[in-house]
């Protein structure tokens, strides 16, 4: 849905899917985007070739970074909802601004220290989510001329949400869209956490140099991809 407003407004859109039968579908339903680039990123070598495509396309002005499983082993959310926004961020040329989806569940994450990605680590969902606000934040810290923000799009009718939820699909997808190229005051910002287009409570821990560092390392030792310097 974000990237159909996007198109709708005249934007030059780029997709990603895990495998090139997602990606057909993904040009389906947003025709007017110009590609689609494929890559599982459960696997930190598809995430590293996934950035090297990107480049290859030339300057992105801004990247939404939206992907993410559920109800899935330990191993494959640190890998696809931790892991692969920390690679693309530190790999793919800087863009004006960068958009990272969190969730209200992230109130119940754990910060941690550990290495989530073994299965035998207590981690969950919550967990990846307030990894997703803590690199926001961070990202905002380090490269004070990105706009980087997190987004909780809300319980929203979706596949992982279910027909019952409650929230508004359209508003998650409006705030996206609204982030990676409005030029309104409220969306040139950083370092904040958005709900429905509104700046919204977050855990404030994700705000700690300290939790940063600590998680940008633990993601370093992993990957093997240091994070850039300004």
């Amino acid at each position: 849905m974000t990237a159909k407003l996007l198109v709708d407004q005249g934007h030059r859109v780029v997709l990603h899917a895990r495998n090139a039968d997602r990606g057909k579908q993904a040009l389906e339903k947003v025709p007017g985007a110009e590609k689609v680039l494929i890559g599982d990123l459960s696997i930190i070598e598809e995430t590293k070739k996934l950035a090297s495509e990107v480049n290859k396309l030339g300057h992105f002005e801004a990247i939404i970074q939206n992907a993410g499983v559920y109800q899935a082993p330990n191993k494959l959310i640190f890998a696809v909802n931790t892991l692969a926004p920390y690679i693309l961020t530190c790999l793919i040329k800087k863009p004006e601004r960068l958009i990272y989806l969190s969730s209200g569940m992230h109130l119940q994450g754990d910060p941690g220290s550990n290495d989530f990605s073994h299965d035998t680590v207590r981690f969950g969902y919550s967990d990846s989510k307030l990894h997703a606000v803590i690199l926001s934040m961070a990202v905002s810290r380090k490269w004070p001329l990105v706009y980087s923000n997190a987004v909780n799009p809300g319980w929203v009718p979706t596949k992982m949400g279910g027909s019952s939820a409650p929230d508004h699909l359209e508003k998650g997808a409006e705030t996206q869209a609204w982030l990676a190229v409005s030029n309104d005051k409220e969306a040139k910002v950083t370092g904040r956490y958005f709900y429905h287009m509104r700046e919204h409570h977050f855990l404030t821990v994700a705000s700690d140099p300290v939790v940063q560092e600590k998680f940008l390392a633990l993601c370093e030792e992993i990957s093997g991809v240091g994070f850039p310097a300004d």
